[in-house]
């Protein structure tokens, strides 16, 4: 009587799990006894939604398990389960327990370690395993059933925690979530330059019908192909780093909160993935299925991943990867040196290779002046063919050379960092005309711990004997942004790469007594327990600057 209740307002899918694990009788092997055991505990379960892309998130060696209810009124009742890996290689299975008739599945768009039970296998009344998967491919499963039918998908990652995305359907009468790729998913490289690489594919069956809500979207890294663009989001988030809120276009619900509004661009998006030291972008191109890739390195092995996306739902498809090798960048001829001229030279550090120089002196004394703008490099400078200098720069490097009338001078520069340096070169005769303005002791900021509020900040810095101009600039920044912006610098840019409500002051300062040549100030107008990224500019009289050290300070949260 006190159970009563219980039985009236139980759920008719519960009350058919009662009867299924009532009808479960013995011999019955482990795997029944555990499937009998989870049908007891149903209530404990979660029902897979039908029509909806489900997101599952998987705990390291726990396996996770989903029902559906197949339920009588058709003949027979198809259905599709599509499974989604977002990270690393998992294992699902399907199984079901009916009372009486056959189950007719096949797999679709399977091409790895699948298993199909077929219908000998199968009894009246057992628990089977109509379908198993162990991999990181998109897998769906189309099956049809004649009967009412209890179905468990079980899932299990045995690598570490990651998620996936699960999709069942029972209308298959109605449009696809997922895009439909073509015949011939490939992609195909139909050109190869020294920094471009052209693709091309066959259209999508989708954008052909639906075009206006059908897009295709690019990605392009140096590291390998992803099998989903669910896949390739995780491997984005994972390195730390945070999609900017300008992004145009919401490839997948995970890029972005549900209150935010997607808006279509075709404009491009990259992405600097620290973890792997490579760049990872995606570009969407609209319904076009031919695009040249801009912007490549020479001689760097690229992966190109091609994804047809539903703007609709967000639902995607991916063309099967490729690869290519941008061509070799032919050898750098010498180039001349000019008096008082200045040049820029960027240093591809992963080939180590030389860049060339060469001046002939029209004066007996000149000056090589390097200015490093970012990594390390290496300057050998020789006079007709013997050594005169061999170093490594950082900062602001003069040589001062003497020689004959035009003795030639050969200047080879290399980086020593496995990523690209660069360097400003200049040589001149003119030594009472210097090029870059007298520099201090040290070019670090420093910031006083104790003066810091919760809105202001004090920092100090070194100046020179000489009367200079110095500009302070301002940049709030995240924390997961302070090591891409220092190592991202430019330390030759100056402030007009800069956005003007950055700047904060301008000043004029000096000192003869150079133990007295130090300046303050105070940055007010700030906000509370917020990063800020702080640089100071010195302008001499040729008006080039130069960049101090940048420095982060981080304003009180409660004052």
């Amino acid at each position: 009587l006190k159970m009563s209740w219980f039985w009236t307002f139980l759920p008719l899918h519960l009350l058919m799990v009662a009867c299924l694990c009532h009808s479960i009788k013995a011999p019955i092997t482990s795997s029944q006894q555990s499937f009998k055991t989870d049908l007891f505990n149903f209530y404990h379960s979660l029902i897979l939604a039908d029509g909806k892309e489900t997101t599952i998130h998987l705990m390291k060696d726990i396996p996770k398990r989903y029902y559906f209810v197949l339920e009588e009124g058709r003949a027979l009742a198809p259905f599709t389960i599509t499974v989604t890996p977002c990270d690393v290689p998992i294992e699902w299975s399907i199984l079901v327990h009916k009372a009486s008739a056959s189950l007719l599945g096949k797999a679709a768009r399977g091409d790895h370690e699948t298993q199909e039970v077929s219908k000998s296998q199968k009894a009246p009344g057992m628990v089977s395993t109509v379908f198993s998967y162990k991999g990181n491919s998109v897998e769906t499963y189309m099956g049809m059933s004649s009967h009412s039918a209890l179905y468990m998908l079980e899932f299990l990652s045995t690598e570490r925690d990651t998620h996936i995305t699960v999709y069942l359907t029972t209308d298959t009468t109605s449009g696809h979530l997922y895009p439909e790729l073509p015949m011939d998913p490939r992609i195909d490289v139909i050109g190869v330059g020294h920094t471009t690489v052209t693709l091309t594919w066959k259209h999508s069956p989708s954008v052909l019908q639906h075009r206006e809500n059908i897009q295709y979207c690019l990605l392009v890294n140096e590291k390998h192909n992803y099998k989903s663009l669910c896949a390739a989001e995780t491997a984005i988030r994972s390195s730390g780093m945070k999609l900017p809120p300008t992004l145009a276009l919401s490839l997948s619900p995970y890029l972005f909160e549900p209150q935010q509004v997607m808006i279509l661009s075709n404009s491009e998006l990259s992405i600097i993935n620290k973890a792997s030291s490579g760049e990872v972008r995606q570009i969407c191109m609209g319904t076009k299925n031919t695009y040249t890739v801009p912007n490549l390195s020479p001689s760097t092995q690229y992966y190109f991943d091609v994804f047809v996306v539903n703007l609709l739902t967000n639902a995607s498809a991916a063309y099967t990867g490729t690869f290519a090798r941008t061509l070799e960048e032919p050898e750098p001829k010498v180039m001349e040196l000019k008096d008082g001229k200045v040049i820029q030279v960027v240093l591809d550090g992963q080939n180590q290779k030389l860049y060339s120089l060469r001046y002939q002196a029209r004066h007996k004394k000149i000056q090589f002046t390097f200015q490093l703008c970012r990594g390390q490099v290496r300057v050998h400078i020789t006079k007709n063919g013997r050594t005169v200098a061999l170093e490594n720069i950082s900062g602001l490097r003069y040589f001062s050379l003497k020689g004959k009338l035009l003795d030639t001078y050969l200047v080879q520069l290399r980086s020593t960092e496995e990523s690209n340096s660069s360097v400003k070169v200049q040589v001149s005769p003119q030594f009472h005309k210097p090029l870059f303005p007298l520099l201090p002791e040290s070019l670090k900021i420093k910031s006083f711990s104790k003066l810091r509020t919760c809105n202001s900040v004090t920092i100090a810095w070194l100046g020179t004997q000489e009367e200079s101009k110095y500009c302070v600039y301002k940049k709030r920044i995240e924390e997961d942004q302070v090591w891409m912006e220092l190592q991202s610098v430019d330390r030759c840019s100056g402030p007009e790469s800069r956005h003007k409500s950055e700047k904060v002051l301008c000043k004029y300062f000096y000192n003869i007594n150079l133990q007295r040549a130090v300046t303050t100030e105070t940055i007010k107008g700030l906000d509370a327990g917020t990063l800020y990224l702080f640089d100071v500019y010195l302008f001499g009289p040729s008006g080039i600057p130069v960049r101090y050290h940048s420095k982060v300070v981080k304003t009180r949260k409660k004052c």
